[in-house]
């Protein structure tokens, strides 16, 4: 146990640029305390003292914020960033070196029981306030964005946005290719759909197809003068005008 206690606060500093020394992380990150106790109420569970381990849940909730079922699996390296309002149900399973931020909720949409809570791979980072829903399989590499509202499985390295949530992107981790990361970003996109002014992924999405359709233009546009020494006329007609009863019927509807 205090092996994997070491792990963890080894992970704050490598993931949270304001822990300064080990003294500090031990007594002021509530995230560190919530997993110490979650640790604890874990090997109670398993043990069969149910009440006890609700007991030392619900005081660990109390005094951080974070409400962590004992009887969630939760892997090594486990980082809660900030931590008020995280919420981690019953059959949840979470990998190793996974990352999640306040008002998190990995929760089930079914009262019936069994398994009925996320499964999170390796290395996940889900941003505040998200909610994962349901057994689903969030996929090793994974992000999901602020806010989100994910009750689908995510493929392993996606990044995903939105109410509900949207692929975004989708590689597997190692394998972005580098032409491939710029074509995404001459479409708007960021590589892993964060950066650092936090763009909205879909309006950059838009942005980059409106670049592309003037681009087009533009090569319609040499296209005609290539046309036109063939035949002066050519880009001078006119397209085919409406016929009147389609004008009224677009006149009528606006």
């Amino acid at each position: 146990m205090f092996d994997q206690l070491r792990d963890d606060i080894r992970s704050v500093f490598a993931r949270d640029p304001a822990a300064r020394n080990t003294l500090e992380v031990v007594l002021t990150y509530p995230g560190v305390h919530a997993l110490i106790f979650h640790r604890m109420a874990h090997a109670l569970w398993g043990a069969e003292f149910k009440l006890l381990a609700r007991l030392v849940s619900t005081f660990s909730r109390w005094l951080t914020g974070i409400e962590i079922h004992p009887g969630a699996k939760i892997g090594k390296r486990f980082f809660i960033d900030h931590g008020m309002g995280v919420v981690i149900g019953e059959t949840a399973e979470i990998g190793d070196d996974v990352t999640i931020y306040h008002g998190v909720t990995l929760g089930g949409t079914t009262w019936n029981k069994g398994k009925r809570h996320p499964t999170l791979a390796d290395g996940v980072v889900i941003g505040a306030g998200a909610k994962v829903l349901g057994p689903i399989v969030v996929g090793a590499g994974a992000r999901i964005g602020s806010n989100s509202v994910v009750t689908k499985a995510v493929p392993p390295g996606a990044t995903v946005v939105g109410i509900p949530g949207r692929v975004i992107v989708r590689e597997q981790p190692g394998e972005v290719d580098a032409q491939k990361k710029a074509f995404a970003e001459k479409l708007g996109f960021d590589a892993y759909g964060v950066s650092s002014d936090m763009p909205d992924p879909v309006a950059r999405a838009i942005h980059g197809l409106v670049d592309h359709v003037h681009a087009m233009d533009q090569r319609v546009d040499g296209m005609c003068e290539a046309l036109r020494k063939l035949d002066a006329g050519y880009c001078d007609r006119k397209p085919p005008e409406l016929k009147d009863d389609l004008l009224e019927e677009r006149d009528s509807s606006g």
